[in-house]
């Protein structure tokens, strides 16, 4: 059975008859004013919109739950589309020299043991926090891995062969209603468990381990911090240059993906799509009525080039090797191993207008080998326990789940909208910028991206 989102279906039938305009938006489709939250970012304006109307900071979402301050809007502000950005996370230092909540040894430092009795310890100690994002992960080796850990090198200590120390982004907690994974890891999805379900269980688990809770949130509070993710809908809404990203017909913003359908397994490149109709790699068209108008003058210029971004999305070649989970696997659709894929952007980001994988799909694409390990971060040695073999990487991603030696630096892909409001990018924030992310994938894959193409890319990635 296709699991389509209803509760979004349920909650648009509701909307008000009579909506105001979006300030500032021109020709933007009706939403009521009251259900959309506006923030600034680098590339101009991200929404939000809520199908319950105002945010409810009366949610436990926004309640302390635990005891150390904290809850979930901690490390999940509106502001930064639902996730934490280290401008925000180093103005909330100063404020409160290292003291607001965010700021707890358990997770926040960079370990556990770190000194912060001053506000000079308390900037090394978050130093991670600080300037990446970045949250510190504790994860037990798995009792079947199948593999060992005989060295962690760690420029904070937190050496534990046997609980390791990975460190990794908060993920934005809006537009989960398109998730198929929860987690990088996918450590908070079970087979046969629904979104909702996952969600559950993520809630509990955050507030008895980042929130340190003494006892699990009660079922009431955890149906409405899920129902509540579920309600909230994030996507650029103006480009600094551009203009209204709904102008001349144009479906950029969350009142549209809101809209979006999604099930299960939507447009799989793989074959795994229920519904058993062909890939389509045709991802994203919410700027095509702009191929055809664009307007006039350097708002024009500025919506042509994401015009080309899209269709670069849609159809740059990309030959896929050495991407463990996809090029080392029989594949579905035929049951043999490719050790080259011809894709684009879209095989990996399926979802239409979403731009996440439509199932859980863990790859690793390189970004945790040892060769691209900077020194701020561990380098974990792990050894075959079967061959003998060892590799060395900064963070073991889903095999820290799993056990599987296979396993070993997978990572899901996150959904692309709302990007422009949450950098750095990547699970371990290695890529400050959108330029920075296309220029992994320029050199990983060989794209041969001319300066233009690159331009472009970014200009488009920047309205999502």
């Amino acid at each position: 059975m296709i699991k389509s989102n209803r509760f979004k279906i349920a909650a648009i039938a509701s909307l008000a008859l009579a909506p105001l305009t979006n300030a500032g938006a021109a020709n933007a489709p009706l939403a009521p004013l009251q259900q959309l939250s506006v923030f600034p970012d680098q590339a101009g304006q991200f929404a939000t919109f809520n199908f319950a109307g105002p945010i409810d900071t009366g949610n436990p979402f926004f309640q302390d739950l635990g005891t150390n301050g904290r809850s979930c809007v901690t490390c999940h502000q509106p502001a930064d589309a639902w996730t934490v950005t280290p401008a925000h996370i180093r103005n909330r230092f100063a404020a409160t020299a290292g003291r607001d909540p965010i700021f707890r040894t358990n997770d926040g430092a960079n370990c556990p043991s770190a000194d912060v009795s001053t506000p000079a310890a308390r900037r090394r100690a978050y130093s991670l926090l600080l300037n990446k994002g970045l949250i510190r992960i504790e994860m037990a080796v798995p009792a079947n891995a199948e593999f060992t850990v005989i060295q962690i090198v760690n420029p904070y200590g937190c050496t534990d062969t046997n609980a390791l120390s990975m460190y990794r982004r908060p993920l934005p907690t809006t537009s989960v209603a398109n998730l198929s994974t929860v987690m990088w890891d996918g450590r908070e999805t079970f087979a046969g468990k629904s979104v909702y379900e996952d969600l559950s269980h993520q809630a509990i688990d955050a507030t008895l381990g980042h929130a340190q809770a003494a006892q699990a949130p009660s079922a009431e509070q955890v149906k409405a911090i899920v129902d509540f993710q579920l309600q909230l809908f994030t996507a650029q809404i103006r480009d600094a240059e551009a203009g209204s990203l709904t102008a001349l017909g144009a479906s950029g913003g969350p009142l549209a993906l809101s809209q979006q359908n999604f099930f299960l397994g939507i447009n799989d490149p793989l074959g795994l799509n229920p519904a058993q109709t062909p890939f389509d790699a045709r991802i994203f068209d919410i700027f095509d009525a702009w191929a055809s108008n664009a307007g006039t003058g350097d708002k024009a210029k500025a919506r042509q080039a994401i015009v080309r971004g899209q269709q670069l999305f849609n159809t740059l070649p990309i030959n896929i090797s050495g991407v463990a989970g996809l090029n080392d696997v029989a594949l579905p659709f035929d049951g043999q191993v490719h050790p080259s894929v011809a894709g684009t952007c879209g095989t990996c980001h399926d979802a239409p207008n979403v731009g996440d994988h439509s199932l859980p799909a863990p790859l690793n694409i390189g970004l945790t080998d040892a060769a691209r390990r900077t020194p701020d971060l561990p380098l974990i040695t792990l050894m075959n326990t079967l061959t003998g073999e060892t590799v060395q990487t900064s963070d073991p991603g889903r095999a820290m789940v799993t056990g599987k030696w296979a396993d070993i630096g997978k990572f899901k892909g996150p959904i692309l909208r709302g990007l422009a409001g949450r950098a750095p990018y990547f699970h371990n924030g290695s890529a400050a910028t959108l330029g920075d992310v296309l220029d992994f994938y320029n050199t990983r894959f060989n794209l041969n991206l001319t300066a233009r193409q690159r331009s472009d890319l970014i200009a488009f990635l920047n309205t999502l």
